[in-house]
């Protein structure tokens, strides 16, 4: 979607009442800008906001937003009905342990991974757009995992929308406050796509002991496993 949102087809988005994306964007709490007297919201400018609510909301809040984004407005191909995080980590697009040392090698480590998927056709256009958002704004968090992604989705790269994982045994310095240990790459075809996942995954990350309960896997099969188990805790929210 090339355009520029304008308050009816932003609230059409967010799934939101166009009175309070106004009161919301004349407040400052939604980024955008007046033009011809108009209010216009940048795309990439919007999907960048959202991505950071989706990291300061709680679980109720994660709920609506997963929800909000399951619809599927003018413009956006409709989403699977058989969605799930530990569906699209099947134990071949995982890789414990990741041997990279570095930021550099753990990025190109994991679009290595994906490539060998067969799902990622460009990988060298994958592996700048990982390390151009990396460089922009870490997305590396303080309880040791890092949700790697293109700032926006590059469709014409891949087959479908994937995800990978890798767990380092050593943790890597990736631009938390810590070492992070536990890498997801997301593949999505279309912003929608890419945040339904966002929020999904830290939901399921979320969960009680989910991340101490990762970490301790060094099977491919049983870390999956894990995930499962963890996605099935939240499922009656998201029947």
């Amino acid at each position: 979607m090339s355009d520029d949102f304008d308050i009816a087809s932003l609230s059409d988005y967010l799934h939101l009442e166009q009175g309070k994306v106004t009161r919301l964007v004349e407040k400052g709490r939604i980024p955008g800008r007046r033009v011809g007297g108009q209010w216009r919201f940048s795309p990439s400018e919007i999907h960048r906001w959202l991505e950071e609510q989706v990291g300061v909301s709680d679980e109720t809040q994660l709920a609506r937003f997963e929800t909000a984004m399951e619809d599927t407005p003018a413009g956006y191909e409709p989403m699977s009905e058989a969605f799930s995080i530990w569906g699209m980590l099947p134990p071949e697009q995982m890789r414990i342990p990741l041997k990279g040392r570095s930021k550099a090698s753990v990025i190109k480590e994991m679009v290595d991974l994906a490539t060998e998927s067969g799902k990622l056709w460009d990988p060298d256009r994958m592996e700048r757009a990982v390390r151009q958002r990396e460089d922009l704004h870490p997305t590396a968090l303080d309880n040791g995992i890092a949700l790697l992604h293109p700032r926006r989705p590059l469709p014409d790269a891949i087959e479908d929308t994937f995800l990978c994982c890798g767990k380092s045994m050593s943790g890597v310095p990736f631009g938390g406050s810590g070492l992070t240990s536990l890498f997801f790459l997301i593949c999505s075809t279309d912003d929608r796509v890419h945040l339904r996942i966002l929020a999904r995954l830290t939901r399921v990350l979320n969960q009680p002991h989910c991340i101490d309960n990762l970490l301790e896997q060094n099977d491919a099969y049983d870390f999956r496993q894990v995930l499962k188990e963890q996605e099935e805790k939240i499922a009656g929210e998201l029947d």
